[in-house]
């Protein structure tokens, strides 16, 4: 790997705003279109099977796209790269946020990121859809999944599994025998030892601070690495299920840290799931001061993380394989299409959040619907993506360059006349 590859996905790892459908946005235009690492099948397939693995989607195809052009220790610069700079932010905003409270001067720049950030999701659903979506079966597939998540609450697991099976019987019929490149073979024993090594790594921690430390910090590594095995579809999936035990089992945070902390999530590049280093900062440094929050956040972050590199070092080669035949390349292709119905939830739930400061949800049987209060629009937020829209579309301005004129603007209103 070399300088420019590294500086890439540092680049990616500092721009990574709002949540898997902008970071996916972000890798499609450097993978595929600016350094075509992949072609866009090659792409969609890896996102797909990533789609299928616990923890943060947007991570594991950081990882697997660094491994895929410069082998292990190319998917574990990617894969670092894009969590350690917001770690980073995180930790900092944790330690503010711990010593000084509320964090005014960071809410309002963000407040001009999210309109910025909103135009790169659009950006990604035009791209990815326009390759995704090449038949009616692909369309109704991503209309039926994200109708599912949207307007039914199915569980995310559940989605997935309906669209491979309806691939599966829907698409297997148009491959004819030879249409499809070889098998690529993939030696067991090679899989076996990576799945050792990985599992030593991210478990063998969690076995030391049992036998050496049976307290604080061994309940919050046993946490949270039971947490990234349940972490299918996002951190939003599984916020509730996290927050629940946090606050009323546990009792680490109150309700209220605990919104703060997705709040400053989401306000630092990187995965939304970089909310469990702040609870685990924050209820260690409640009982021991810094230093042990430092402690608490670095597990956290191990037990998250870690076993994202095992999912794809040992399940990244089979990609290609499942690719090379009839049957999984379609239960593929349909799980390929019903994810772009889910970055289109995704990108409508965030959507809705940055335009509108009032949202109701609308319950009719089994269908729950959010829908805005749009006396509640926010005309500046709406100001800035229109804005946002034309300098990308029209213009071709540079993602950073967006960000930082969002930021500088929205914030600006914020502080001073908002």
């Amino acid at each position: 790997m070399n300088r420019r590859d590294i500086f890439d996905w540092l680049r990616i790892g500092l721009l990574s705003f709002g949540g898997p459908a902008a970071q996916i946005a972000l890798m499609h235009e450097l993978v595929v279109v600016k350094r075509k690492w992949m072609d866009e099948q090659q792409f969609l397939s890896a996102l797909s099977f990533c789609m299928l693995l616990p923890g943060p989607e947007a991570m594991q195809l950081a990882t697997y796209s660094g491994w895929r052009t410069n082998g292990l220790f190319g998917g574990l610069i990617a894969g670092l790269l894009f969590v350690l700079p917001g770690a980073f932010f995180m930790m900092g905003l944790a330690i503010l946020y711990a010593t000084l409270g509320d964090l005014p001067l960071v809410s309002a720049l963000f407040y001009g990121v999210k309109a910025a950030v909103l135009v790169v999701v659009v950006q990604a659903l035009f791209k990815i859809s326009g390759k995704a979506l090449k038949s009616w079966f692909a369309i109704a597939m991503a209309f039926c999944a994200f109708l599912a998540i949207y307007a039914f609450q199915l569980p995310y697991p559940l989605v997935i599994l309906g669209a491979g099976l309806a691939g599966v019987f829907s698409i297997a019929s148009e491959y004819k025998q030879g249409a499809l490149q070889p098998p690529v073979s993939v030696h067991l024993s090679g899989t076996a030892l990576r799945l050792f090594c990985w599992l030593a790594i991210w478990l063998g921690p969690l076995g030391l601070l049992l036998w050496l430390s049976p307290g604080l910090l061994s309940q919050i590594a046993q946490f949270f690495s039971v947490l990234a095995l349940v972490t299918f579809g996002g951190a939003y999936s599984v916020l509730a299920y996290m927050a629940q035990d946090v606050v009323d089992i546990h009792g680490w945070l109150t309700a209220q840290e605990m919104l703060d902390g997705l709040g400053l999530a989401e306000t630092t590049p990187g995965p939304l799931i970089l909310v469990t280093q702040f609870v685990a900062f924050l209820a260690a440094f409640k009982q021991g001061g810094i230093l042990l929050g430092l402690a608490g956040a670095t597990v956290a972050l191990w037990m998250t993380f870690a076993p994202c590199f095992l999912w794809i070092f040992a399940g990244g080669p089979y990609i290609e394989q499942i690719t090379s035949q009839p049957k999984l390349n379609s239960a593929l292709k349909g799980i390929t299409a019903a994810v772009v119905g889910v970055i289109f939830n995704l990108s409508l739930w965030f959507g809705l959040r940055v335009l509108f400061s009032e949202i109701q949800t609308f319950q009719m049987g089994p269908v729950s619907i959010d829908v805005p209060t749009f006396q509640s629009l926010d005309l500046t937020a709406a100001a800035l993506f229109l804005g946002s829209l034309i300098l990308a579309f029209g213009y071709k301005t540079n993602v950073f360059i967006l960000l930082a004129v969002t930021a500088l603007i929205g914030g600006g209103f914020r502080l001073f006349l908002g």
